[in-house]
């Protein structure tokens, strides 16, 4: 026989009383269910300007929410008094049930003046959740980071690349094997995040998975956007970690020279599959475009301007940012080796496959150039930024433009200062200099 064992919360004055009812469900069961039933207030007179100091007076509206206590009791005990709203009796088990029925209509009033003392109106719903653990107070940062996760990936194909994902996944699993190396936890309140927390996260990203610096640095910042979105919706009064920060110390970007990238161009290939990604790497060293931007490339996206000259006037894939770039010889050559294909789309390279699976076939492509390393597709952007142009005398400035780069400073990591432009630049100053200071003999 089921019982329902109810609990009757009247939220406008803290009244809490259980009504007890009986309900024939399954005569071989020997469960009885607790339900609470609340009832919360709207404070219509508040809202027209009468209010009552210190009470909470006003209609209200029944709103039931029903949880499931299951207090196990035998079959043949059924002396639940429905006048006395307890268990009637003296046997251990109606004093069981009594005192789990006290405990808990006294954990609902506390968790209802912790709302009222909080927020400027309470509903049943609030009340419930607070007494089940479900409330803001307990909302849990892999849950908010896999909810995160979710919407990100809707707009992958839109606004937003797969690597982009791809990337915040791995952070996340980063984040879970800290939880679960450090705290033993599958997943830890906001509330309990202190900043000895990201010291920790730190130490273990650092030693146990032996990650640079960089790699560090971008990690956190992923957590850091999680405390920062529990902070701005309420759930923590406070960012435990804001002012924590690590120095990213990034290894210096490889780029390919003069000579090794005419290497590359200059190579026969075996098969065709293996041209089409050289082709695609070359294009990306003149234009500066990443994997994604030169995947999703297409004819509409090369304007031609009054003088005739061809200009890739796009977004870029990851930030959003708009770019320009003049189309230099060797890339308008590709252009039109490729311009008679029709591909699907009106894209520009017959691309296919992963950014993996393309630096895979760029490794054999590496093999027949006598390269010494293994160039990756995001090393032609590098190159584009060092050697095509920043080399040939094209201001920083004007290269951060055409990389899409929201910030210089981000250039800067992509370009570097040659000894050949050094050499080239000091020239020319000995070259003004020598006519403007004289040697007195």
């Amino acid at each position: 026989m089921h019982q329902n064992i109810r609990f009757q919360f009247v939220a406008s004055n803290y009244r809490i009383t259980n009504n007890l009812t009986k309900r024939l469900t399954n005569p071989q069961s020997s469960s009885y269910y607790a339900t609470q039933h609340f009832q919360s207030p709207f404070l219509c007179e508040k809202a027209v300007g009468k209010t009552r100091s210190g009470s909470h007076y006003g209609p209200y509206y029944d709103q039931r929410y029903d949880v499931a206590v299951q207090l196990q009791t035998h079959r043949s005990f059924h002396s639940l008094g429905c006048q006395a709203n307890k268990a009637s009796g003296k046997s251990l088990e109606s004093q069981r049930i009594n005192e789990k029925l006290e405990n808990i209509k006294t954990n609902i009033g506390k968790q209802y003046q912790r709302l009222c003392d909080r927020d400027s109106y309470v509903t049943a719903e609030k009340v419930r959740n607070a007494f089940l653990g479900m409330g803001d107070d307990c909302r849990l940062l892999l849950q908010t980071f896999d909810e995160y996760l979710a919407g990100f990936l809707k707009r992958v194909g839109k606004d937003r690349a797969y690597s982009s994902y791809d990337n915040y996944r791995k952070r996340r699993n980063r984040l879970a094997s800290f939880l679960e190396y450090e705290y033993h936890v599958k997943d830890i309140a906001f509330k309990e995040l202190k900043r000895e927390f990201v010291e920790k996260f730190v130490v273990y990203l650092s030693t146990v998975k032996g990650l640079a610096s960089g790699t560090i640095h971008s990690t956190l910042k992923k957590l850091k956007l999680m405390t920062y979105t529990a902070y701005k919706n309420g759930w923590i009064a406070v960012d435990p970690f804001a002012g924590f920060y690590v120095k990213a110390e990034y290894a210096e970007r490889r780029y390919l020279s003069a000579s090794e990238l005419q290497a590359v161009m200059d190579v026969r290939l075996p098969n065709y599959r293996t041209g089409i990604n050289r082709d695609a790497f070359v294009f990306c060293a003149f234009t500066g475009l990443s994997h994604a931007d030169v995947s999703k490339l297409t004819y509409a996206d090369i304007h031609t301007d009054d003088n005739g000259e061809r200009w890739i006037i796009d977004r870029r894939q990851k930030t959003g940012t708009q770019f320009r770039v003049k189309l230099l010889p060797v890339a308008e050559m590709l252009y039109e080796r490729y311009k008679d294909m029709h591909l699907s789309g009106d894209r520009v390279f017959p691309l296919k496959g992963t950014y993996n699976t393309l630096n895979m076939s760029l490794r054999h492509v590496a093999r027949h150039a006598g390269l010494s390393f293994n160039p990756t597709i995001h090393m032609a952007r590098h190159t584009f930024a060092t050697t095509v142009t920043l080399t040939q005398g094209v201001p920083l400035e004007t290269v951060s433009k055409m990389l899409g780069h929201k910030r210089i400073t981000t250039t800067q990591i992509y370009a570097k200062i040659t000894n050949d432009k050094i050499g080239q630049d000091m020239a020319a100053l000995s070259e003004k200099l020598s006519s403007v200071f004289k040697v007195a003999r």
